[in-house]
């Protein structure tokens, strides 16, 4: 599938550790799924449940990072190839979501799988974990750090009020400064409501006095 069906502004992920289990065969598949921002904290997971599942035949896993859903990867970890990574990232894909590493472990039972064998198997323990999960939709904000004169404070706050965005930071003196952060998709119209007040300007623009 194709991430054009994304909201620009939005995206799904899950809010905590989340556990499913699929047996075939008597091979044993565990499964986790797990909220991650960064490939570093991806990474320490993955070395996380190597070390914990020392004695497991395989610990396969995928992930994919950023509202943009651009940052993914998969591993088989000795399987062959496309049998284990590949379907665990097709479950993250098929329920849309991002910022989220899936592993699955497997302890061999003795009886070879197969590869469609392995792909159903793979793909089932991650459908578990990600079932298990709770999934919520989040926007992608956008900071706005506007300056102004403090006479001019009163205009500021109107549009503030009015547009509802969250304040972040905020310092008042005879130049005051107020850093806000709103949904990406109306970030442009909060602007442009800002800079309509007398002396204010924004210092994220190549405006002078920015920083």
């Amino acid at each position: 599938m194709t991430n054009e069906s994304y909201k620009d502004d939005s995206y799904k992920t899950i809010t905590a550790l989340s556990e499913g289990f699929y047996s075939e065969k008597r091979s044993r598949f565990i499964s986790y799924a797990i909220p991650v921002r960064t490939v570093d904290e991806v990474k320490e997971q993955i070395e996380k449940y190597r070390k914990t599942y020392y004695d497991a035949r395989h610990v396969c896993w995928a992930y994919m990072l950023g509202a943009d859903r651009k940052t993914f990867r998969s591993n088989d970890d000795g399987e062959p190839s496309s049998t284990a990574g590949k379907p665990i990232l097709g479950q993250i894909n098929s329920n849309e979501l991002t910022d989220i590493l899936v592993v699955v472990i497997r302890y061999f039972g003795g009886i070879e799988l197969g590869t469609s064998g392995l792909i159903v198997a793979y793909r089932s323990a991650a459908a578990e974990a990600i079932a298990a999960a709770t999934i919520e939709e989040r926007t992608v904000d956008v900071d706005v750090t506007v300056i102004f004169e403090y006479p001019y404070m009163n205009g500021i706050m109107r549009v503030v009020k009015e547009d509802n965005p969250q304040i972040i930071s905020q310092k008042f003196d005879m130049d005051c400064e107020m850093t806000l952060r709103i949904r990406k998709s109306e970030v442009e119209k909060l602007k442009a409501r800002l800079l309509k007040v007398d002396s204010a300007y924004l210092k994220d623009e190549d405006e002078p006095g920015a920083d």
